[in-house]
Protein backbone atom coordinates (compact mmCIF):
# COMPACT_ATOMS: atom_id res chain seq x y z
CA UNK A 1 0.00 0.00 0.00
CA UNK A 2 1.23 3.08 -1.15
CA UNK A 3 0.55 6.36 1.51
CA UNK A 4 2.73 8.81 -0.16
CA UNK A 5 0.75 10.89 -1.75
CA UNK A 6 -0.37 14.00 -0.40
CA UNK A 7 -3.25 15.38 -2.26
CA UNK A 8 -3.64 18.76 -0.46
CA UNK A 9 -2.43 20.37 2.45
CA UNK A 10 -5.41 20.99 4.70
CA UNK A 11 -7.96 19.01 2.17
CA UNK A 12 -6.93 15.13 1.94
CA UNK A 13 -4.59 12.36 1.78
CA UNK A 14 -4.78 9.41 -0.81
CA UNK A 15 -3.88 6.23 0.09
CA UNK A 16 -3.32 3.47 -2.45
CA UNK A 17 -4.13 0.39 -2.03
CA UNK A 18 -2.10 -1.93 -4.87
CA UNK A 19 -4.11 -5.33 -3.23
CA UNK A 20 -7.05 -4.41 -4.63
CA UNK A 21 -6.97 -1.49 -6.87
CA UNK A 22 -7.82 1.16 -5.17
CA UNK A 23 -7.46 4.71 -3.71
CA UNK A 24 -9.07 5.94 -0.65
CA UNK A 25 -9.17 9.81 0.36
CA UNK A 26 -9.24 10.28 3.49
CA UNK A 27 -10.05 13.91 5.67
CA UNK A 28 -6.42 15.76 7.06
CA UNK A 29 -7.44 18.24 9.84
CA UNK A 30 -5.01 21.05 11.44
CA UNK A 31 -4.76 21.71 15.09
CA UNK A 32 -4.35 25.49 16.19
CA UNK A 33 -0.90 24.65 16.55
CA UNK A 34 1.47 21.79 15.48
CA UNK A 35 1.34 18.96 13.14
CA UNK A 36 -1.61 17.80 11.11
CA UNK A 37 -3.20 14.80 11.33
CA UNK A 38 -5.07 11.96 8.98
CA UNK A 39 -8.45 11.55 9.86
CA UNK A 40 -8.55 7.61 9.91
CA UNK A 41 -11.95 6.96 11.84
CA UNK A 42 -13.88 5.68 8.11
CA UNK A 43 -10.61 3.92 7.04
CA UNK A 44 -11.77 -0.01 8.34
CA UNK A 45 -14.63 0.54 6.98
CA UNK A 46 -13.44 1.73 3.45
CA UNK A 47 -10.55 -0.75 3.40
CA UNK A 48 -10.67 -3.40 5.94
CA UNK A 49 -7.59 -2.13 7.43
CA UNK A 50 -6.51 -1.29 10.51
CA UNK A 51 -3.52 1.21 11.16
CA UNK A 52 -0.49 -0.64 13.03
CA UNK A 53 1.28 1.82 15.86
CA UNK A 54 2.65 -0.02 19.16
CA UNK A 55 2.89 3.12 21.56
CA UNK A 56 0.75 5.12 19.79
CA UNK A 57 4.38 6.83 18.72
CA UNK A 58 2.40 8.63 15.40
CA UNK A 59 -1.46 8.28 16.43
CA UNK A 60 -3.76 11.29 18.21
CA UNK A 61 -6.14 9.69 20.37
CA UNK A 62 -8.09 13.02 20.66
CA UNK A 63 -8.98 16.21 20.38
CA UNK A 64 -7.94 19.06 23.05
CA UNK A 65 -7.78 22.19 23.39
CA UNK A 66 -5.90 21.99 27.10
CA UNK A 67 -2.61 22.11 26.60
CA UNK A 68 0.06 22.30 23.42
CA UNK A 69 3.85 20.46 22.76
CA UNK A 70 6.20 21.43 20.06
CA UNK A 71 9.15 18.90 20.94
CA UNK A 72 11.18 20.33 18.29
CA UNK A 73 10.87 23.70 19.04
CA UNK A 74 10.76 22.86 23.29
CA UNK A 75 7.47 24.20 23.75
CA UNK A 76 4.79 24.10 26.55
CA UNK A 77 1.33 26.29 26.62
CA UNK A 78 -1.38 25.84 28.88
CA UNK A 79 -4.00 27.10 26.79
CA UNK A 80 -2.30 29.13 25.09
CA UNK A 81 0.16 30.53 27.65
CA UNK A 82 3.98 29.64 27.82
CA UNK A 83 4.88 27.52 30.83
CA UNK A 84 7.45 29.79 31.13
CA UNK A 85 5.64 33.05 31.61
CA UNK A 86 2.82 31.31 33.61
CA UNK A 87 5.88 30.40 36.30
CA UNK A 88 7.32 33.90 36.04
CA UNK A 89 3.78 35.51 36.33
CA UNK A 90 1.11 33.13 38.06
CA UNK A 91 0.78 30.63 41.10
CA UNK A 92 -0.88 27.12 40.93
CA UNK A 93 -3.93 28.30 41.89
CA UNK A 94 -4.22 30.81 38.68
CA UNK A 95 -3.39 27.49 36.34
CA UNK A 96 -5.67 25.19 38.19
CA UNK A 97 -8.17 27.69 37.32
CA UNK A 98 -6.66 28.40 33.89
CA UNK A 99 -6.50 24.51 33.20
CA UNK A 100 -10.23 23.93 34.18
CA UNK A 101 -11.97 26.70 33.21
CA UNK A 102 -9.81 28.04 29.98
CA UNK A 103 -8.26 31.63 30.98
CA UNK A 104 -6.84 33.05 33.83
CA UNK A 105 -8.72 34.23 36.97
CA UNK A 106 -9.32 37.65 37.32
CA UNK A 107 -8.82 38.60 41.51
CA UNK A 108 -12.62 38.27 42.34
CA UNK A 109 -12.36 35.16 40.47
CA UNK A 110 -9.47 33.81 42.10
CA UNK A 111 -10.41 34.32 45.42
CA UNK A 112 -13.94 32.80 44.88
CA UNK A 113 -11.95 29.65 43.07
CA UNK A 114 -9.29 29.21 46.06
CA UNK A 115 -12.13 29.53 49.02
CA UNK A 116 -13.99 26.75 47.15
CA UNK A 117 -10.44 24.24 46.79
CA UNK A 118 -9.33 25.21 50.54
CA UNK A 119 -12.98 24.51 51.61
CA UNK A 120 -12.44 20.83 50.21
CA UNK A 121 -9.02 20.12 51.75
CA UNK A 122 -10.33 17.97 54.53
CA UNK A 123 -10.67 14.54 54.44
CA UNK A 124 -14.00 12.31 56.23
CA UNK A 125 -12.22 11.31 59.39
CA UNK A 126 -13.19 7.46 58.46
CA UNK A 127 -10.69 7.81 55.78
CA UNK A 128 -7.74 7.94 58.11
CA UNK A 129 -8.52 4.12 59.63
CA UNK A 130 -7.31 3.12 55.50
CA UNK A 131 -4.06 4.51 56.52
CA UNK A 132 -3.59 2.29 59.57
CA UNK A 133 -4.82 -0.67 57.49
CA UNK A 134 -1.14 -0.21 55.33
CA UNK A 135 1.85 -1.22 56.35
CA UNK A 136 4.34 1.64 57.88
CA UNK A 137 7.21 1.26 55.03
CA UNK A 138 4.34 0.67 51.76
CA UNK A 139 5.22 2.98 49.51
CA UNK A 140 2.92 6.36 49.44
CA UNK A 141 1.65 5.71 45.66
CA UNK A 142 0.35 2.56 46.49
CA UNK A 143 -1.78 3.98 49.17
CA UNK A 144 -2.16 6.94 46.82
CA UNK A 145 -3.58 4.49 44.47
CA UNK A 146 -6.02 2.62 47.46
CA UNK A 147 -7.12 5.84 48.95
CA UNK A 148 -7.82 8.17 45.82
CA UNK A 149 -9.92 5.46 44.66
CA UNK A 150 -11.81 4.73 47.81
CA UNK A 151 -12.69 8.31 47.68
CA UNK A 152 -15.84 7.03 45.84
CA UNK A 153 -17.16 5.21 48.93
CA UNK A 154 -17.15 8.54 50.93
CA UNK A 155 -18.43 11.45 48.71
CA UNK A 156 -21.79 9.86 47.09
CA UNK A 157 -22.75 13.31 46.07
CA UNK A 158 -21.03 13.83 43.06
CA UNK A 159 -20.96 10.82 41.37
CA UNK A 160 -23.24 11.92 38.16
CA UNK A 161 -20.81 11.99 35.49
CA UNK A 162 -23.42 14.00 33.55
CA UNK A 163 -24.11 16.74 35.65
CA UNK A 164 -21.61 19.87 35.38
CA UNK A 165 -22.18 20.53 38.91
CA UNK A 166 -21.21 17.13 40.21
CA UNK A 167 -18.19 17.10 37.95
CA UNK A 168 -17.40 20.71 38.96
CA UNK A 169 -17.79 19.31 42.99
CA UNK A 170 -15.51 16.49 42.34
CA UNK A 171 -12.54 18.03 40.63
CA UNK A 172 -12.61 20.67 43.13
CA UNK A 173 -12.47 18.01 46.18
CA UNK A 174 -9.74 15.67 44.28
CA UNK A 175 -7.33 18.86 43.24
CA UNK A 176 -8.17 20.03 47.37
CA UNK A 177 -7.53 16.40 48.85
CA UNK A 178 -4.97 15.26 46.86
CA UNK A 179 -2.31 16.72 48.89
CA UNK A 180 -3.74 15.78 52.07
CA UNK A 181 -3.95 12.51 51.32
CA UNK A 182 -0.13 12.55 50.37
CA UNK A 183 0.96 14.25 53.53
CA UNK A 184 -1.07 11.79 55.64
CA UNK A 185 0.52 8.80 53.41
CA UNK A 186 4.05 9.95 54.65
CA UNK A 187 3.54 10.84 58.17
CA UNK A 188 1.45 7.11 58.78
CA UNK A 189 4.69 6.08 57.50
CA UNK A 190 7.20 7.49 59.82
CA UNK A 191 4.64 6.86 62.45
CA UNK A 192 3.70 10.51 63.20
CA UNK A 193 0.03 11.94 63.50
CA UNK A 194 -1.39 13.15 60.69
CA UNK A 195 -1.51 17.05 60.25
CA UNK A 196 -4.82 19.05 59.24
CA UNK A 197 -4.21 21.34 56.72
CA UNK A 198 -4.79 25.11 57.46
CA UNK A 199 -6.70 27.63 55.02
CA UNK A 200 -5.51 30.67 55.65
CA UNK A 201 -2.09 29.29 54.27
CA UNK A 202 -1.44 29.15 50.21
CA UNK A 203 -1.84 25.37 48.31
CA UNK A 204 2.08 25.09 48.51
CA UNK A 205 2.52 26.40 52.32
CA UNK A 206 -0.31 23.98 52.80
CA UNK A 207 2.19 21.07 51.26
CA UNK A 208 4.93 21.88 53.58
CA UNK A 209 2.56 22.65 56.07
CA UNK A 210 0.48 19.13 56.16
CA UNK A 211 4.40 17.50 55.04
CA UNK A 212 6.43 18.83 58.00
CA UNK A 213 4.92 20.64 60.90
CA UNK A 214 4.74 18.95 64.13
CA UNK A 215 1.54 19.63 66.93
CA UNK A 216 4.36 20.24 69.29
CA UNK A 217 5.92 23.39 68.04
CA UNK A 218 5.78 26.16 65.72
CA UNK A 219 6.53 25.30 61.89
CA UNK A 220 8.26 28.51 59.73
CA UNK A 221 7.37 27.40 55.97
CA UNK A 222 10.42 29.13 54.37
CA UNK A 223 9.51 31.36 51.55
CA UNK A 224 12.40 29.95 49.18
CA UNK A 225 11.06 26.14 49.27
CA UNK A 226 7.41 27.51 49.07
CA UNK A 227 8.13 29.26 45.62
CA UNK A 228 10.83 26.17 44.46
CA UNK A 229 7.56 23.90 45.21
CA UNK A 230 5.04 26.31 43.49
CA UNK A 231 7.31 26.22 40.09
CA UNK A 232 6.89 22.34 40.89
CA UNK A 233 3.66 22.10 40.81
CA UNK A 234 2.82 24.31 37.78
CA UNK A 235 5.27 22.57 35.47
CA UNK A 236 3.87 19.38 36.46
CA UNK A 237 0.32 20.14 35.91
CA UNK A 238 -0.32 19.08 32.72
CA UNK A 239 1.73 17.55 29.70
CA UNK A 240 -0.91 16.99 26.72
CA UNK A 241 -1.61 12.87 26.04
CA UNK A 242 1.08 11.60 28.47
CA UNK A 243 0.66 7.92 29.58
CA UNK A 244 -1.42 8.78 32.61
CA UNK A 245 -3.89 11.24 31.24
CA UNK A 246 -4.50 8.87 28.60
CA UNK A 247 -5.31 6.23 31.06
CA UNK A 248 -7.11 8.78 33.03
CA UNK A 249 -9.24 9.43 29.49
CA UNK A 250 -9.18 6.31 28.84
CA UNK A 251 -10.62 4.44 32.12
CA UNK A 252 -13.22 7.93 31.73
CA UNK A 253 -14.22 6.94 28.45
CA UNK A 254 -16.30 3.95 29.96
CA UNK A 255 -17.94 6.23 32.44
CA UNK A 256 -16.56 5.07 35.60
CA UNK A 257 -16.37 7.96 38.51
CA UNK A 258 -13.94 10.27 38.47
CA UNK A 259 -12.06 9.43 41.73
CA UNK A 260 -11.76 5.78 40.20
CA UNK A 261 -10.43 7.01 36.93
CA UNK A 262 -8.26 9.76 38.56
CA UNK A 263 -6.70 6.63 40.81
CA UNK A 264 -6.13 4.82 37.59
CA UNK A 265 -3.86 7.91 36.85
CA UNK A 266 -1.94 7.54 40.26
CA UNK A 267 -1.29 3.94 39.14
CA UNK A 268 0.06 4.67 35.44
CA UNK A 269 2.22 7.69 36.86
CA UNK A 270 4.13 5.17 39.34
CA UNK A 271 5.93 3.61 36.33
CA UNK A 272 9.91 4.43 36.43
CA UNK A 273 9.42 5.65 32.30
CA UNK A 274 6.39 7.96 33.39
CA UNK A 275 6.32 9.83 36.81
CA UNK A 276 8.53 7.64 38.69
CA UNK A 277 11.50 9.02 36.95
CA UNK A 278 12.47 11.45 39.51
CA UNK A 279 12.73 8.69 41.99
CA UNK A 280 14.51 6.30 39.89
CA UNK A 281 17.37 9.12 39.08
CA UNK A 282 17.52 9.00 43.06
CA UNK A 283 18.52 5.26 42.71
CA UNK A 284 20.78 5.73 39.29
CA UNK A 285 22.83 8.46 41.98
CA UNK A 286 22.82 5.88 44.77
CA UNK A 287 24.08 3.03 42.31
CA UNK A 288 26.77 5.32 40.90
CA UNK A 289 27.86 6.31 44.16
CA UNK A 290 31.00 8.84 43.72
CA UNK A 291 31.98 11.66 41.44
CA UNK A 292 34.71 9.46 40.80
CA UNK A 293 32.58 6.55 38.77
CA UNK A 294 30.63 8.99 36.50
CA UNK A 295 32.96 8.30 33.59
CA UNK A 296 32.35 4.54 33.92
CA UNK A 297 28.63 5.22 33.82
CA UNK A 298 28.69 7.28 31.11
CA UNK A 299 30.28 5.06 29.09
CA UNK A 300 28.25 2.28 29.80
CA UNK A 301 25.00 4.81 28.93
CA UNK A 302 26.75 4.94 25.62
CA UNK A 303 27.50 0.93 24.90
CA UNK A 304 24.40 -0.32 22.97
CA UNK A 305 25.08 -3.52 24.52
CA UNK A 306 24.20 -2.31 28.22
CA UNK A 307 21.01 -1.88 29.69
CA UNK A 308 22.85 0.71 31.64
CA UNK A 309 20.34 3.95 31.16
CA UNK A 310 20.72 7.39 32.05
CA UNK A 311 17.62 8.19 34.31
CA UNK A 312 16.30 11.40 34.01
CA UNK A 313 17.93 12.10 30.66
CA UNK A 314 16.03 12.87 27.43
CA UNK A 315 12.61 12.03 26.88
CA UNK A 316 9.97 10.49 24.35
CA UNK A 317 8.64 13.85 22.66
CA UNK A 318 11.22 16.96 23.35
CA UNK A 319 14.07 16.86 20.60
CA UNK A 320 15.61 19.87 22.13
CA UNK A 321 15.41 20.92 25.90
CA UNK A 322 12.30 20.88 27.44
CA UNK A 323 11.44 23.71 28.57
CA UNK A 324 10.30 22.45 31.96
CA UNK A 325 13.82 21.57 32.45
CA UNK A 326 15.15 25.31 32.14
CA UNK A 327 12.42 25.89 34.83
CA UNK A 328 13.68 23.34 37.01
CA UNK A 329 17.48 23.89 36.67
CA UNK A 330 17.33 27.38 37.25
CA UNK A 331 15.16 26.60 40.71
CA UNK A 332 17.43 23.91 41.90
CA UNK A 333 20.61 26.21 41.56
CA UNK A 334 18.49 29.18 42.28
CA UNK A 335 17.33 27.12 45.76
CA UNK A 336 20.53 25.31 46.65
CA UNK A 337 22.17 28.66 46.95
CA UNK A 338 19.02 30.14 49.35
CA UNK A 339 19.06 27.13 51.28
CA UNK A 340 22.69 27.45 51.70
CA UNK A 341 22.89 23.57 50.81
CA UNK A 342 26.86 23.69 49.47
CA UNK A 343 28.38 20.44 51.20
CA UNK A 344 25.60 17.68 50.21
CA UNK A 345 27.47 14.77 49.05
CA UNK A 346 24.24 13.56 47.02
CA UNK A 347 23.86 16.88 45.82
CA UNK A 348 27.01 17.63 44.51
CA UNK A 349 27.16 14.24 42.43
CA UNK A 350 24.38 14.89 40.57
CA UNK A 351 25.68 18.41 39.79
CA UNK A 352 28.71 17.04 38.50
CA UNK A 353 26.68 14.30 36.26
CA UNK A 354 24.69 17.43 35.00
CA UNK A 355 28.02 19.19 33.93
CA UNK A 356 29.60 16.06 32.18
CA UNK A 357 26.63 14.94 30.41
CA UNK A 358 26.02 18.38 29.00
CA UNK A 359 29.48 18.91 27.80
CA UNK A 360 29.62 14.95 26.12
CA UNK A 361 29.16 15.29 22.29
CA UNK A 362 27.31 11.81 22.78
CA UNK A 363 24.76 13.37 25.05
CA UNK A 364 24.51 16.62 22.71
CA UNK A 365 24.17 14.73 19.84
CA UNK A 366 21.63 12.20 20.68
CA UNK A 367 19.75 14.95 22.48
CA UNK A 368 19.70 13.49 26.27
CA UNK A 369 19.71 16.52 27.90
CA UNK A 370 18.91 16.55 31.66
CA UNK A 371 14.81 16.26 31.98
CA UNK A 372 12.32 17.75 34.22
CA UNK A 373 12.99 14.70 36.37
CA UNK A 374 16.06 15.26 37.11
CA UNK A 375 16.41 18.17 38.48
CA UNK A 376 13.05 17.75 40.49
CA UNK A 377 14.65 15.09 42.09
CA UNK A 378 17.44 17.55 43.37
CA UNK A 379 15.16 20.24 44.14
CA UNK A 380 12.75 18.08 46.16
CA UNK A 381 15.52 16.27 47.94
CA UNK A 382 16.62 19.51 49.40
CA UNK A 383 13.58 20.92 50.53
CA UNK A 384 13.55 17.53 52.73
CA UNK A 385 11.10 15.06 51.20
CA UNK A 386 11.77 11.58 51.28
CA UNK A 387 12.36 9.86 47.94
CA UNK A 388 9.83 7.51 48.37
CA UNK A 389 7.43 10.97 48.22
CA UNK A 390 8.83 12.11 44.86
CA UNK A 391 6.13 10.70 42.43
CA UNK A 392 3.21 11.42 45.16
CA UNK A 393 3.68 14.85 44.96
CA UNK A 394 4.55 15.08 41.08
CA UNK A 395 0.71 13.25 41.55
CA UNK A 396 -0.47 16.20 43.80
CA UNK A 397 0.68 18.46 41.22
CA UNK A 398 -0.86 16.47 37.69
CA UNK A 399 -4.15 16.01 39.76
CA UNK A 400 -5.66 19.32 38.16
CA UNK A 401 -4.09 18.34 34.38
CA UNK A 402 -6.33 14.72 34.82
CA UNK A 403 -9.03 16.46 36.20
CA UNK A 404 -9.27 18.87 33.45
CA UNK A 405 -8.90 16.31 30.90
CA UNK A 406 -11.59 13.78 32.05
CA UNK A 407 -14.36 16.42 32.12
CA UNK A 408 -12.82 17.85 28.27
CA UNK A 409 -13.50 14.04 27.57
CA UNK A 410 -16.95 13.63 29.17
CA UNK A 411 -18.08 16.93 27.57
CA UNK A 412 -17.27 15.75 24.18
CA UNK A 413 -19.95 14.88 21.85
CA UNK A 414 -18.16 12.58 19.64
CA UNK A 415 -16.93 10.48 22.47
CA UNK A 416 -16.86 6.84 22.64
CA UNK A 417 -15.31 4.27 25.07
CA UNK A 418 -11.67 3.20 24.06
CA UNK A 419 -11.35 0.15 22.47
CA UNK A 420 -7.94 -0.43 20.63
CA UNK A 421 -7.44 -3.18 18.33
CA UNK A 422 -4.40 -5.56 18.10
CA UNK A 423 -2.43 -7.38 15.55
CA UNK A 424 -3.27 -11.22 16.35
CA UNK A 425 -0.21 -13.40 15.73
CA UNK A 426 -1.43 -16.20 17.82
CA UNK A 427 -2.40 -19.90 16.79
CA UNK A 428 -4.92 -19.62 13.91
CA UNK A 429 -8.32 -21.54 13.81
CA UNK A 430 -7.53 -25.30 15.56
CA UNK A 431 -10.26 -28.16 16.87
CA UNK A 432 -10.07 -29.30 20.84
CA UNK A 433 -8.72 -32.85 20.80
CA UNK A 434 -10.12 -35.09 23.57
CA UNK A 435 -7.65 -35.42 26.58
CA UNK A 436 -6.84 -38.92 25.61
CA UNK A 437 -5.50 -37.51 21.79
CA UNK A 438 -3.47 -34.81 23.28
CA UNK A 439 0.32 -35.23 22.75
Amino acid sequence: MNDDNRSGRNDTYTLTDNRHGQQVELPVAAGTDGYQVIDIRGLYDRTGLLTYDPGFTSTCSCESDISFIDGKQGILRYRGYDVEDLVARADYMDVCYLLLFGDLPNAEHKQIFRKEITYHTMLHEQIYYFFRGFRRDSHPMAVLCGVVGALSAFYHDALDITSPAHRTLASYRLIAKMPTIAAAAYRFSIGHPPVYPDNSLTFGENVLHMMFSEPTEDYHIDPAMTRALERFLIVHADHEQGTSTSTVRMTGSSGANPFACIAAGVASLWGPAHGGANEAGMVMLDQIGSKDRIPEFLARAKDPNDPFRLMGFGHRVYQSIDPRSRIMRDTCHELLEELGVHDDPYLDLALELERRALEDEYFAEKKLYPNMNFYSGIILRAMGFPRSMFTALFAVARTVGWVAHWNEMIEDPTRKISRPRQLYTGESKRPVKPVQERI
